[in-house]
């Protein structure tokens, strides 16, 4: 497990007004080594610590944008204001322009998912590769809602969230090359 500090997190604290809980650095490295493998341009939903947690310099950073309510984030650009409300106003530029979705919603009801799994169709490319987390209850409704969602499985890594009263899974469509072991943080249900 790393100890390595987390920039995002020194520098953003978590507000309260738009439900943010970030994940921890730990989590946020095995979900960018995640991406770094599998992915070549990400469409980061709701998920500004991971757009901003993948190296500035990297490929895949340039090829990376970040569709997010809270506009402190405004000035980069890569920015697309996004209200999870009205899926349908992202830009048209960018419908089917990624071949991955990180997706990390505000809430964890169905209404809001469905919005959320609209805006990953409009995005992605055929095939796509998905992202997700949320609690482990939602896994019947995510395969329902998601493109290509029969295929979302849990991983084994399960993301921490320091702040967050219980406990998220970690939902891919793709056998994942990273998220494929543990998370040490999260201890064992044996």
């Amino acid at each position: 497990m790393t100890d390595k500090p987390n920039g995002f997190l020194k520098r953003h604290p978590e507000k309260a007004e738009h439900n943010q809980y970030w994940y921890s650095a730990h989590t946020i490295e095995k979900i960018v080594e995640e991406l770094a493998a599998s992915a070549t341009r990400v469409a980061c939903l709701s998920t500004p610590s991971i757009y901003f947690s993948l190296p500035r310099d990297s490929p895949l950073r340039s090829e990376a944008w970040l569709f997010d309510l809270d506009e402190q984030w405004a000035s980069d650009p890569h920015f697309v204001r996004y209200d999870f409300n009205v899926p349908e106003n992202l830009p048209v530029h960018l419908h089917g322009a990624f071949d991955c979705v990180v997706i990390d919603p505000p809430f964890i009801t169905r209404e809001v998912w469905d919005k959320y799994a609209q805006a990953a169709r409009l995005l992605l490319q055929p095939g796509g590769r998905i992202v997700a987390t949320t609690v482990a209850e939602n896994a019947t409704m995510l395969s329902e809602v998601l493109p290509g969602g029969h295929g979302v499985r849990p991983t084994p890594f399960r993301p921490s969230i320091p702040h967050l009263i219980y406990q998220y899974n970690l939902f891919t469509n793709f056998p994942p090359a990273v998220l494929c072991h543990p998370n040490p943080e999260i201890p064992s249900d044996d």
